[in-house]
């Protein structure tokens, strides 16, 4: 390779890690608390059971058909209450602990929330957790699901006075959807990771998760949605990670180098 090759890999990856530096600058996590689902307030149902029977530390709502499961429990019933189960094999999530599940038929479907505190006016936040989904046993069609996700301090509704319900959101509101999943009839679609940016606009606002499926259509077949692990330590590698591999990389090629042209000038 030519000095000019080395001189323009070398500027290329360095172009690439500092990107990466940058992007992982930018943006703090979200401060979320109980992240995998796994503190209740004593007194209450273990998994897996409904969400208000279980009573997660931190989040409210959750008042539809909303579940917290225990892992290895998403094909099985539970309660009290209907904790229904999902088609399998149904794979426990990536980071562990317990997870949501979730009816995306909005006539069933509420959200979950959490207040979150402590946020700095300006700054830009990722959020990132795992989603996947299923259909309940008993049921056939092919289905799509994803999660509704809001941020602020204002409010949003679900209307149904058309064929297809939507998301009406008031005041400050800030709504991402994530990417739609197809789960084929009786089947499941796999764990992926889902990360997104808000930027904070008062010191307090407040995050929600609302299940989403079939476009919001109301026959029941009915889709069910997954989540778990919100910003929660995941099997890709943060930016900062990915620029000291760069970097890394960069550097090993650079001392090959020096080694190639040292053994070269020996020889000659």
């Amino acid at each position: 390779m030519k000095n000019s090759d080395y001189t323009k890999l070398a500027a290329g990856l360095a172009a690439v890690g500092m990107s990466l530096v940058a992007s992982g600058a930018w943006a703090d996590v979200m401060p979320v608390q109980n992240l995998t689902f796994t503190q209740f307030v004593p007194g209450n149902f273990p998994p897996k059971t409904l969400f208000t029977n279980a009573v997660p530390v931190g989040w409210t709502g959750g008042t539809g058909l909303i579940s917290i499961d225990a892992p290895g429990t998403a094909t099985v019933p539970g309660g009290p209450g209907n904790a229904y189960p999902v088609y399998g094999p149904f794979s426990d999530p990536p980071p562990g602990g317990n997870f949501i599940q979730a009816d995306g038929n909005p006539t069933f479907a509420t959200s979950f929330n959490q207040v979150i505190n402590g946020l700095t006016v300006g700054t830009d936040y990722t959020l990132s957790f795992w989603q996947a989904a299923g259909q309940q046993q008993g049921f056939t069609g092919d289905t799509t699901e994803q999660w509704k996700v809001f941020f602020g301090t204002g409010t949003f509704s679900v209307d149904c006075s058309q064929p297809l319900c939507t998301v009406d959101t008031t005041g400050d509101m800030t709504e991402h959807d994530t990417a739609v999943m197809d789960t084929p009839s009786g089947g499941t679609h796999p764990w992926n990771l889902v990360s997104m940016n808000f930027v904070a606009d008062a010191s307090s606002e407040t995050l929600s998760f609302l299940a989403w499926g079939n476009n919001g259509a109301t026959f029941n077949e009915p889709p069910t949605v997954f989540l778990a692990g919100v910003n929660s330590p995941s099997l890709v590698p943060e930016p900062s990670t990915w620029a000291m591999m760069v970097l890394g990389f960069l550097g090993m090629a650079f001392v090959g180098r020096r080694q190639l042209k040292k053994r070269a000038a020996v020889t000659a």
